[in-house]
């Protein structure tokens, strides 16, 4: 490891296990500062920036920007990316703002699909489908 590696901290820690809980979802740094505010430590938003390009740049977490509209999000992926080969497409709900980390294999087939019909080759970290959620669709059912 380079020279970063023997500064590991407690924020970090706290950082990444928070991450490994909310594997299934994304993150943002509010989401993060709050947690460890709610933990009754008291840390930066700075420091928390500071950890997650670190965290992104050691390949552990993907940061997507949605839009500019939105705050950054962050994804634990570990060490290991099993689903690298499936691709990943976004899904935002234009109600909540919830933003829907999607992987499944039709989306490859999509993801193939336009690219040998259409020569277009996606940015499936970048790729988002706006809609409404499961959630908000019931509500509005109500």
């Amino acid at each position: 490891m380079g020279i970063r590696a023997k500064y590991k901290t407690k924020q970090q820690e706290i950082i990444l296990s928070y991450l490994k809980e909310n594997k299934d979802g994304h993150v943002t740094i509010a989401d993060m500062c709050d947690h460890i505010r709610n933990m009754g430590l008291s840390v930066g938003q700075s420091t928390v920036y500071r950890q997650m390009d670190y965290l992104v740049e050691e390949g552990l977490v993907n940061k997507y920007i949605i839009d500019v509209n939105s705050p950054a999000c962050f994804e634990y992926v570990g060490d290991g990316h099993e689903d690298e080969q499936i691709a990943c497409i976004h899904l935002k709900c234009e109600t909540c703002g919830k933003l829907i980390h999607l992987k499944c294999s039709e989306m490859q087939e999509l993801e193939h699909h336009l690219f040998g019909t259409h020569n277009f080759k996606i940015d499936p970290t970048r790729t988002v489908l706006y809609g409404i959620c499961e959630k908000c669709q019931n509500q509005k059912t109500e």
